[in-house]
């Protein structure tokens, strides 16, 4: 089926996302770095924002775990915006790109409700999308199909008719199983030779 719109992920698609990136600032220490990376604001426990928990909830209950480690969970809550260093080359010129064409876009992202409250404003290439799914704020993340159904009926285009870009295999995976067309994100080149073949751009 010809595409008729494109759905982007955000996180390590459009936008590069490293917690590494705040914390190499406030930790000197490398052995207290690691394991903090490994055991205590991991991915997996920030998984639970995107899906839906609140930093009111996760942090005080994340303290009481790791109190020793209180002044970089807090840092997370606060400064989250530093977890982001800027966008994945050549991404956001390709989501210009699309918008010229007159593509339709829209975008499904895991993201914490109030993290994309603070990130959103500095990022005005969203202007662009007709709509954003956001998994904190719907209490439903990826690879959750109910993410995707709702996607679907938000953004008024058949599934098949819609391709979904995203880095994690597990979502695009899911996507692919609910209809949809998928690209499997590993760098924008290879983004741009697909959707140039696909006459997108």
């Amino acid at each position: 089926m010809t595409i008729q719109a494109v759905v982007f992920d955000v996180g390590r698609v459009l936008y590069q996302w490293q917690l590494r990136q705040l914390f190499s600032k406030i930790v000197d220490d490398e052995a207290r770095l690691e394991k903090l990376l490994a055991e205590v604001v991991t991915e997996e426990w920030h998984f639970q924002a995107d899906q839906g928990r609140t930093l009111a909830e996760m942090v005080p209950e994340r303290i009481a775990l790791y109190p020793g480690f209180e002044t970089e969970i807090r840092a997370y809550a606060t400064r989250f915006n530093e977890t982001i260093p800027g966008p994945v080359p050549g991404s956001i010129e390709l989501v210009e790109q699309l918008h010229r064409r007159g593509i339709p876009l829209f975008a499904i992202t895991n993201f914490g409700a109030e993290f994309w409250a603070g990130f959103r404003p500095t990022a005005p290439v969203f202007d662009l999308f007709d709509d954003i799914v956001v998994s904190g704020v719907e209490k439903l993340a990826k690879p959750d199909p109910a993410i995707f159904a709702l996607a679907e009926s938000r953004f008024g285009h058949d599934a098949a008719a819609m391709l979904f870009i995203d880095d994690n295999p597990a979502n695009i995976e899911a996507a692919a199983e609910c209809g949809w067309q998928v690209h499997h994100f590993n760098d924008s080149p290879t983004l741009e030779a697909d959707l140039a073949a696909r006459g997108l751009v």
